[in-house]
């Protein structure tokens, strides 16, 4: 197992373009700039700073994330075999693709290894390039043999630089965004220092660099930047073209990039389908977005050559949906309240009928079971049924699938965000409940406006956009843990926009008749600035502290391992045992491997759940024949999996194995009336007592105290 040990140290404001007339030219201060050329200087100015500042606070952010990442594992001195094995398990899969394109006699080699690969999976002949989302490897692999850095920079840094450096553009487009939706770029620098502050909770990049989710983020957030921008009103043509183009850039790029992009998709999908619904944002901007999506799938799925899971997507089934509902249903937003809603119930209905049906119609026609797994999972995690299916439940009883653990909220308060966030969440509920029931009753804003001018409430599409944004993507976050750095990075948006919002206050005031243009300005600028103040003072020392930390990677019996493996072992072996240890034996030495972590494919989790019956009451002469037919040469048995306390009873992946065969489980507890008792003792025990109804199929080459390797024998 790995170890972090301590290192031993030898000696030697912006102007907006939809505030009204008499706030645009405000100062901080809340004096009014005189004449027409003042205003435009001011707008510059404060451009200029908010830049410096947004690109400023980017780079210091790679540079902090980049130095915790050095810090914690003492990168640069390690040797190459321990900076491998420090990317686990998938990370070090997709690293392996990166290494696999460097080392390849010429680009054109490194990509059909790719097309044509027979090492990932045994007895296989896979295209890696439409099973797994690698094209971010390949274009880094392209990109440092081409530029003249060969000498300077070590493949490892160029690839961890780069993903380093793409944190710099995630913290600009949350800044961006936030400067967007509240007209100043404090917001801004105040959404960054959240995202810094609450980093175990909004990122954790240092530690999992090659993981899909820290390729894809950074070009969702700056997706959701710029629908942020097309939804503001007054855009010129040529301006909704071209951010309609960034939109479809950045799309293009998040599917491309993380597997799970179309679910992610699917919920912003939601968000655009509940706000038509109820008339908060323009239905032709809508219906762009819904096409961009799309296409921005079909060319991915088209780049992946024809990806089946793409094309049998929810999210594509749905947008068509939404797309021929509208065509069939007419004057869907005329008429009073009843008949709104009468139609809007029937809208609901017919899309999801339709989504139901085309996307049954194209899993039938294309055989598609890759996702399967999915729906199982979250059949049995929303208590639609216990399962005993082995894939179902290995997801279930990881905690990355769980609940959000309450600890994250103690922790955001901490730095004020949650707090703020809930206080700046429950005002824009109401003004959207608000302005959704009067769209619904056909109301008239305007006269509305006139006779209640006091109590005014009004909600800006990009601010109703990234309402729901936030608030479907924290459900997505509250039930499955793995999914808060969506919601994490967004909270601090939201909640910074809520701070410094002229709209927020002037209806928090107006509600408490205390409204005067003066006394908005006041706090909106000197409450955040009081956050801010108060969040450098209480977390720049443990900042400084925890940069000042040195610890060094140690993993000893890994290291060891890899190593026997490259000097003990033909090249061609094949190796078989716990999909994320398998992951590190391709990155390190290259062997061709029986599974893998990348899940998406029903074969693998077939080959997977047999493979593992290393780990259950089987045999030995039916797991010799199950590895063998994959063509197994070694295999590799972890202490840490066969005697596993790290998870309950019932969680142990032993005893899901138990389970699915049939077999009651180890150690006191109940068991399901209908389980027996196995035939045959637990094989990763009883293989070590040397038996010779073992040794006449294994015999063991290699021992640490964390693994066991055995050599099969070839009989004939």
């Amino acid at each position: 197992m790995t170890t972090v040990r301590q290192r031993r140290v030898e000696k030697g404001t912006e102007a907006s373009e939809d505030q009204p007339s008499e706030e645009r030219n405000v100062k901080p201060d809340g004096k009014i700039l005189s004449g027409h050329t003042g205003g435009k200087l001011w707008n510059f100015l404060s451009i200029t700073v908010g830049g410096i500042i947004a690109i400023s606070l980017g780079l210091l952010t790679s540079v902090y994330v980049a130095t915790l990442h050095e810090n914690d594992l003492w990168f640069s001195n390690i040797k190459e075999v321990e900076r491998e094995i420090s990317f686990r398990t998938e990370c070090g899969l997709y690293y392996s693709y990166y290494k696999q394109l460097i080392e390849a006699a010429s680009i054109q080699q490194g990509l059909h290894g790719l097309v044509y690969d027979n090492k990932t999976e045994s007895v296989r002949t896979i295209n890696i390039l439409e099973r797994m989302n690698v094209y971010q490897e390949v274009f880094l692999s392209i990109l440092y043999r081409i530029l003249p850095i060969q000498q300077y920079l070590e493949p490892v840094y160029f690839y961890i630089y780069t993903l380093f450096g793409l944190q710099a553009v995630y913290v600009i487009a949350l800044y961006v965004t936030s400067w967007l939706l509240s007209g100043t770029w404090l917001s801004g620098m105040l959404a960054a220092c959240w995202y810094i502050t609450n980093r175990i909770d909004t990122t954790r990049v240092e530690f999992t660099i090659p993981l899909r989710e820290n390729w894809a983020l950074p070009f969702f957030a700056v997706q959701i930047a710029a629908i942020t921008y097309l939804l503001r009103t007054r855009l010129q043509p040529v301006q909704e073209r071209l951010t309609l183009m960034a939109v479809f850039i950045a799309t293009f790029l998040f599917s491309l990039t993380w597997q799970f992009n179309q679910f992610m998709m699917l919920i912003q999908a939601l968000a655009l389908f509940i706000l038509d619904c109820f008339d908060m944002l323009p239905t032709a901007k809508v219906t762009w977005l819904y096409i961009i999506q799309i296409s921005g799938l079909l060319l991915v799925c088209v780049l992946q050559f024809f990806n089946s899971m793409i094309l049998g997507s929810l999210l594509i089934s749905f947008n068509t949906s939404v797309l021929i509902a509208r065509t069939i249903q007419k004057n869907l937003k005329k008429g009073g309240l009843l008949n709104r809603l009468g139609k809007l119930i029937l809208h609901v209905l017919l899309v999801l009928c339709c989504t139901l049906l085309i996307n049954k119609f194209i899993k039938k026609i294309l055989n598609l079971e890759s996702d399967e797994h999915i729906f199982k999972f979250l059949k049995a995690k929303f208590g639609f049924g216990a399962t005993r299916d082995f894939d179902a439940n290995l997801y279930l009883c990881e905690e990355a699938f769980g609940l959000l653990p309450l600890n994250t909220f103690s922790r955001l308060s901490d730095t004020l965000l949650f707090y703020v966030y809930i206080f700046v969440l429950f005002l824009m509920t109401v003004a959207a409940i608000i302005v959704a029931f009067w769209n619904l009753s056909g109301s008239n804003q305007v006269q509305f406006m006139e006779e209640m001018e006091e109590c005014t409430i009004t909600l800006k599409p990009d601010a109703a956009y990234n309402l729901i944004h936030t608030v479907l993507f924290g459900c997505l976050a509250l039930s499955t843990m793995r999914m808060k750095y969506l919601w994490t990075s967004h909270m601090c948006v939201f909640a910074s926009f809520g701070l410094c919002s002229t709209e927020v206050w002037k209806l928090l005031l107006k509600c408490i008749h205390l409204y005067t243009s003066q006394r908005t300005h006041m706090i909106k600028y000197s409450i955040p600035i009081i956050t801010l103040l108060y969040i450098s003072y209480k977390f720049w020392p443990g900042i400084m502290d925890e940069l000042s930390e040195l610890r060094e990677f140690y993993d000893p019996d890994t290291v060891e391992l890899m190593n026997w493996i490259k000097s003990n072992t033909p090249n061609t072996a094949v190796f078989a045992g716990s999909m994320q240890l398998l992951a590190g034996v391709k990155l390190c030495t290259g062997r061709t491997l029986t599974n893998h972590p990348h899940y998406e494919d029903k074969n693998l989790r077939e080959r997977t759940k047999q493979i593992y019956q290393i780990y259950a009451k089987r045999s030995p002469e039916d797991v010799y024949r199950i590895l063998r037919s994959f063509g197994t040469d070694y295999v590799i048995l972890e202490d840490s999996i066969c005697y596993e306390r790290r998870h309950s009873r019932g969680c142990r992946l032993r005893d899901l194995l138990d389970i699915a065969n049939g077999h009651i489980m180890d150690g006191l507890g109940e068991n399901e009336p209908d389980l027996k008792p196995s035939l045959h003792p637990r094989f990763c025990e009883e293989i070590k007592k040397n038996l010779p109804s073992y040794t006449v199929h294994f015999t063991r080459v290699f021992q640490n105290k964390t693994f066991h390797v055995y050599k099969l024998a070839k009989h004939k």
